[in-house]
């Protein structure tokens, strides 16, 4: 199967699984805001709008070659990027929320501009990467300059939102692609530790950041405040169990668990479907990745190779982040999981990747199968409408329906000329049915019954030639008489028979 299907239908099932989700989890939390119009389904619907719209964007996403968004409308997708980024920051759209400014006001919808810059810094890196690796269009201080303009900058302006979490999913992203296009390991592994430290020294620099790090260390030691939710993420997960408590029935959700159906989904995961939905989660995005990685491995050049690799690493480097926050293993960044946590950008955001790595795909060759290979070795006859074949001896032709078919007993198979219907008359069709039928009449001259058969005329079963007869349909049937084992049971009734007649002419002369 073609990792493009893979791809699709898990993104499919992981998206359809988080509406459930999102239901069960927003439920409760909706029918209890007038925010909401006291509707159950409110983030629901939202969700699935917000999924259609990403569906649309993808489709044209995919429908086109990657070499138009990644070459030839990169630097547009640039320059709206860098427009959506410095709009945050403006009194008139932005909108500051949970301590940072990420978000535009557009009436009843909010836009997060850092998830779809995420996709055109991939791009663009990925384009100046085959430029100075494979196509050598570009010296090293050129390289070195355009990819501080054009990827460097877009990072630093989400950093300073601050966006830690988008920055940390790039930039491990862009590491992946760096090691794939040939970038020296040492060199990579170097930038990575340098960014790491970086990213806690700014962390530390920072209240609210300093705060998720020793929450992250101690979320007991302030169980009522700043470690609130984590510690109730970890009541979903232990209360889950196994196989959990099923869906629809958590508890954590009834206020107890903040952001149930945003940044917690998958402790209400853990808690509804147990250890089993979790690792099941986990086990998808797993093929996700593999059906990703497998698109960029055969993608027809090293920029198709860098842009799907990136994507799927944008994909799983986010749900590792949100899943080792939630898990404790390192501070909470507020960064959802992909296709099921709810978020319009993030969903739209998501699907659009998709979107890309079909494009890419679609511009790809699988290697040749063993069974493929075999196949193309394979000769077959070429035939006209008529279903004659062009090599001799071959039946190969046109398909015929089984009741355009004639059977060579029927009489209906041979037209007036003694020529079966469906073949063309060919000039030399007559000389060659005439030394068919010759081959054949000496065939049957030259057949003998060495032993058994219908004997003529009082013969003996050693006779020399068969009977034969002719069917309706003007073929000679020969009869070979009794089977071997009529034979074998006629000779010993016989040589009974024999005996018995013996016998009595025996009592007869005495």
């Amino acid at each position: 199967m073609k990792p493009r299907i893979i791809l699709i239908v898990v993104a499919a099932a992981l998206m359809c699984f988080g509406f459930v989700m999102i239901y069960s989890a927003s439920s409760i939390t909706a029918m209890s805001s007038s925010s909401t119009n006291y509707d159950p389904a409110y983030y629901l619907k939202r969700q699935v709008f917000f999924a259609i719209a990403g569906i649309v964007l993808a489709f044209i996403i995919g429908s086109q070659d990657y070499h138009l968004w990644s070459q030839r409308l990169i630097y547009t997708l640039y320059a709206i990027t860098l427009v959506l980024l410095a709009v945050v920051f403006s009194p008139i759209a932005g909108q500051d929320a949970y301590g940072a400014s990420r978000w535009i006001s557009i009436g009843p919808f909010t836009l997060q501009p850092s998830e779809f810059a995420k996709i055109t810094v991939v791009l663009m890196a990925a384009n100046l990467a085959s430029q100075y690796y494979d196509r050598h269009e570009l010296d090293g201080a050129t390289f070195a300059k355009r990819l501080g303009v054009f990827v460097g900058v877009p990072l630093v302006m989400i950093l300073v939102q601050p966006d830690k979490g988008s920055t940390i999913i790039i930039a491990i992203s862009l590491l992946v692609m760096a090691y794939l296009a040939g970038m020296d390991r040492r060199l990579v592994i170097g930038i990575l530790v340098l960014g790491a430290v970086g990213v806690v020294v700014m962390s530390l620099k920072d209240d609210y950041s300093r705060q998720r790090i020793l929450t992250m260390l101690d979320p007991w030691e302030d169980p009522y405040g700043s470690g609130y939710q984590l510690i109730q993420g970890f009541y979903a997960f232990g209360s889950g169990g196994l196989f959990g408590v099923g869906i629809g029935m958590s508890r954590q959700k009834y206020s107890y668990l903040p952001m149930a159906y945003n940044d917690f989904i998958y402790a209400v995961i853990g808690e509804e479907c147990g250890l089993v939905g979790t690792l099941g989660v986990l086990v998808g995005f797993g093929i996700f990745a593999w059906a990703g990685f497998r698109i960029a491995r055969y993608a027809p050049d090293m920029c198709g190779r860098l842009i799907a690799a990136g994507c799927t690493s944008l994909i799983i480097v986010q749900l590792l982040v949100n899943v080792c926050g939630v898990l404790g293993i390192i501070p909470l960044s507020g960064k959802p999981i992909p296709f099921l946590s709810y978020g319009g950008s993030t969903i739209i955001s998501c699907v659009m990747i998709v979107g890309m790595l079909v494009s890419v795909s679609r511009s790809s060759s699988l290697p040749e199968t063993d069974y493929e290979r075999s196949r193309r070795s394979w000769q077959m006859a070429r035939g006209d409408e008529s279903g004659e074949p062009d090599i001799d001896g071959s039946f190969v032709g046109t398909p015929t329906p089984r009741s355009s078919r004639y059977s060579h007993g029927s009489a209906d198979y041979y037209g007036s000329a003694g020529t079966p219907r469906g073949r063309r008359s060919l000039p030399d069709d007559s000389a060659r049915d005439r030394s068919r039928s010759d081959d054949d009449s000496e065939r049957r001259r030259s057949f003998r019954v060495v032993s058994g058969g219908a004997s003529r005329s009082g013969s003996s079963r050693s006779g020399r030639s068969a009977r034969s007869s002719t069917s309706a349909g003007r073929r000679e049937r020969i009869d070979l008489g009794p089977s071997a084992t009529e034979r074998l049971r006629g000779s010993s009734s016989s040589s009974r028979r024999s005996t018995r007649n013996n016998g009595r002419g025996d009592r007869r002369d005495r």
